[in-house]
């Protein structure tokens, strides 16, 4: 038995993310965003995904049709950027404490980044950026770098009577950074991305121990460096932070083979206002009592700053393969996931969209150039409505990636196959699965885009039991229907939902809400409304409050 102490590898320095590169009022890098052509066709600028670059004439007059809005009539001017912000109530003397923990440079009061740190990404806060502004935000932005600097922070808080919000990657959309109007106390912002280390990677014990601050494609891409993988990727991964996965108690699209969060995390490290929590030893599992991890995950930054954490990785796969399946019905698509997974084989990732989050995809496709794409085209349409019998009106995709050895890959996509033709499934092709996949990172940008049009759109998730996921999808997109009806909103409701996480017991439902405000006098209260109405629908129908995003001030 070996018993000498396992050698770990230190990775390099991860890149501190760049502020520069992101949007200042809207979702994502400020080098990527939808555009309207001339022509009325929209395209994805950058050069980042797979939808960038191509021309999607069909995208606008399709949203067009589904909201009854004639979308180049209703253009609404952009105000200038940035809004009124305002000014810091941050003393000198303050300035000059909180320099002398991290260091002058590593503190600031400059206006649009103390706004940045002061919002995340729902719908409300980023019409408020591209409106009024907000009348709170914080009064300093610091970025410590060590375990130390944060236990100084939350001395200096305790001593000065301060408020500290943890700042990961901004990413969030349950209002967790949204500052209170009444607050009176000195505000700081604790930007967590200088502390980005991955401290180091121990091959042989498949574990790495990772600062709170690293960003999820930088974690990616330096653990894929050493044959590596920690397999954790929710929607948000390109932007989002490791401690604000632990804080949120976050999943991810890979779920099915990598874990949750709480899966993949073997120890964390946190600051509370009584001091550091820490530990030296890892161990696979242990009974404790109460165990601290758990109090920490879904914390939301109420109990300390999360500092560092230990994970669980896992080698690359062997493999890697793409496939997409069409059905009839959404009600044949969630039996087929229900027995997909009491099968036991089931992918690292299985999505199921209805049928208008299927037609949504099939507009985000360029136009068919040459006379012989356009018959191949026209026959595919054919033979899946004419010679199958698929609606258009009714049918839906499931996207499927499979991840690991070849055998494994082999028996999953062998019971895919036999599951889906057992419920009238019709293989869409590894290339249609792959931009399936691939669309939720450009997809992402959507929202902000339609809301030059006067559009506000939303996500909200839920889990629940597989003997009530129908009954809630329909439920919550007729609730929406008759609340819509009640505000004189014009024109109709974008509403669509998905099947994203699969488990023994249920799933993970992801729905999208959008309205077009027109000439509401307080659009913000109306979408709110809706909202609200949409989540008491969930608890009624027998789901959670929330599956993956948290729940913040919400």
């Amino acid at each position: 038995m070996n018993n000498a102490p396992s050698k770990r590898i230190v990775p390099k320095a991860l890149p501190v993310e760049d502020d520069e590169q992101l949007a200042r009022d809207a979702w994502g890098f400020r080098d990527t965003s939808f555009k309207l052509l001339e022509n009325g066709s929209v395209t994805l600028t950058g050069n980042r995904y797979a939808l960038s670059g191509l021309e999607l004439p069909n995208l606008l007059p399709w949203v067009s049709d589904v909201m009854s809005v004639n979308f180049r009539a209703s253009e609404i001017p952009r105000k200038p950027f940035p809004p009124a912000i305002s000014p810091s109530r941050a003393s000198a003397a303050t300035l000059q404490e909180l320099g002398a923990i991290v260091s002058p440079s590593a503190v600031s009061v400059e206006a649009l980044l103390r706004m940045r740190h002061g919002h995340g990404h729902t719908v409300e806060e980023i019409f408020a950026v591209r409106h009024d502004g907000f009348s709170r935000i914080p009064d300093v932005v610091v970025f410590p770098q060590t375990s130390g600097h944060v236990e100084e922070l939350v001395a200096f808080a305790a001593k000065n009577n301060a408020v500290l919000v943890a700042f990961g990657g901004g990413t969030n959309v349950i209002d967790a950074l949204r500052c209170s109007d009444n607050e009176e106390r000195t505000i700081v912002s604790v930007d967590m991305r200088r502390m980005n280390r991955i401290l180091w990677i121990d091959a042989e014990n498949q574990t790495a121990c990772i600062e709170a601050g690293a960003v999820g494609r930088h974690i990616t891409a330096a653990l894929a460096e050493h044959g590596f993988t920690m397999g954790h990727e929710p929607d948000s991964y390109e932007f989002s932070t490791l401690g604000g996965w632990i804080a949120t108690h976050a999943s991810g699209m890979k779920k099915n083979r990598y874990g949750n969060i709480e899966d993949i995390l073997l120890d964390v490290q946190i600051v509370t206002a009584a001091g550091l929590v820490s530990r030296t030893p890892v161990v696979p599992r242990e009974s404790i009592g109460a165990d601290p991890r758990r109090w920490i995950m879904g914390s939301e930054g109420r109990l300390g700053i999360i500092t560092q954490a230990v994970v669980k990785i896992r080698p690359l796969p062997e493999t890697e393969e793409h496939d997409a399946i069409v059905f009839k019905s959404f009600e044949q698509g969630v039996e087929f996931l229900h027995e997909l997974t009491k099968s036991g084989k089931v992918p690292a990732s299985v999505r199921l969209v209805d049928n208008t989050q299927f037609q949504l995809s099939q507009t985000l496709k360029p136009g068919v150039e040459g006379a012989g794409a356009a018959l191949k085209k026209k026959f595919e349409k054919w033979y899946v409505t004419r010679a199958k019998g698929f609606d258009p009106n009714k049918m839906v995709a499931c996207t499927l990636l499979f991840e690991g050895n070849r055998d494994e890959v082999a028996s999953q996509q062998a019971t895919v196959k036999r599951l889906a033709s057992k419920y009238g499934g019709l293989s869409a092709g590894a290339e249609n699965g792959a931009k399936g996949y691939q669309l939720t990172f450009g997809i992402a940008y959507l929202r902000d885009f339609v809301m030059n049009f006067g559009v506000l759109a939303e996500s909200f998730e839920t889990s629940v039991s597989w003997t009530d996921v129908l009954a809630l999808c329909a439920n919550v997109k007729q609730r929406l229907l008759d609340e819509f009806a009640k505000l004189g909103v014009p024109g109709r409701p974008f509403i669509t939902a998905r099947v994203t996480q699969l488990y023994d017991s249920g799933v993970a439902v992801y729905f999208y809400l959008g309205i077009h405000h027109g000439t509401v006098e307080h659009p913000i209260e109306a979408y709110a409304i809706l909202e609200n109405a949409a989540r008491d629908e969930i608890l009624k129908a027998g789901g959670s409050l929330s599956h993956h995003h948290g729940i913040g001030k919400l």
